[in-house]
């Protein structure tokens, strides 16, 4: 599939930590590795409960040790934020909501190759005011996201206008999963191979959860994952999908949902892994629309 052209990210935005803590804090917060993460390198990290439940997805960029952007689903973005600072305590960090401040949009193809030009996969620079970040991949296409200053009215990058759809149709091809509103609480971040894709650090320090999800990996408790489906009719995050041997009791969740722009949906669903083995999954109900598995771009388990 070719797909080119940049549209404004509505339905992300961004938490800005500032101060001499700000990095210490988020060390103590999230599941990556913030102290350790290089300036020039955008990482995934997740903020979870006590039960090791994700409650928030990032993409963080570290601009120095005393500022750093943490990029979410804007319809938990709040709730997230007031969330984080009731422990910041002591600390020397202030987290503010950026939505007014900061514009985001996505680059795919043509014009991300453009404004990425030699960054590679999870690199970074600031740009014209701008922070321009190279996305992995996906379905063969290069991504970028741009985070620039609404203040100073940042124009979208010279491209042809792309749907949202389209866009978040490549983030569920990239089999990197992102928290909304409808899945908090929801997952622990191997659930969702959060962990595969780079979102947890088992070396780090406590986090939040951290004992939940130490345990989960190292005692082979997980038996639900995150796999790739399309489908004939439209998918929300959370609907609920059944497999055909056991239709007493959901089977999964979805994770993420976008339509096709070659027709019909793909999804991100988190399963139980003893569905995977033999027979069929519906979305919705024992007798709904059926799905079919598509491969993830990287190694499942």
């Amino acid at each position: 599939m070719s797909v080119t052209g940049a549209v404004q990210l509505a339905h992300l935005g961004v938490i800005r930590a500032q101060g001499a803590d700000a990095c210490a804090f988020l060390q103590n917060q999230l599941t990556n590795d913030v102290a350790g993460q290089p300036t020039a390198e955008a990482r995934l990290s997740g903020f979870c409960s006590a039960k090791g439940r994700l409650q928030a997805s990032f993409w963080v960029v570290k601009r120095a040790l005393d500022d750093v952007l943490l990029v979410c689903a804007d319809d938990l973005l709040e709730a997230t934020r007031k969330r984080l600072s009731m422990f910041v305590l002591r600390a020397k960090c202030r987290l503010s909501d950026e939505r007014t401040a900061a514009v985001l949009f996505g680059c795919a193809g043509d014009a991300a190759a453009r404004v990425t030009r030699d960054l590679a996969v999870r690199g970074w620079r600031q740009e014209d005011g701008a922070v321009v970040v190279r996305l992995p991949d996906a379905a063969g296409v290069i991504r970028a996201l741009v985070i620039g200053s609404a203040t100073a009215s940042t124009a979208p990058p010279p491209a042809a206008p792309m749907p949202l759809d389209t866009w978040r149709w490549l983030d569920v091809q990239s089999g990197i999963p992102l928290i909304e509103a409808a899945t908090v609480d929801r997952f622990v971040p191997q659930m969702i191979n959060f962990e595969t894709v780079g979102g947890v650090d088992f070396r780090k320090g406590c986090y939040p959860g951290q004992e939940v999800v130490a345990r989960s990996q190292y005692r082979g408790t997980i038996k639900r994952r995150m796999r790739l489906f399309d489908a004939p009719a439209a998918m929300a995050a959370a609907d609920e999908v059944f497999h055909d041997a056991d239709p007493s009791q959901p089977a999964g969740l979805v994770v993420n949902a976008a339509p096709n722009p070659d027709g019909g949906w793909s999804a991100l669903v988190e399963v139980k892994l003893a569905a995977l083995e033999a027979g069929g999954l519906r979305l919705r109900a024992p007798d709904g629309p059926p799905l079919e598995p598509r491969p993830l771009p990287y190694p499942a388990d």
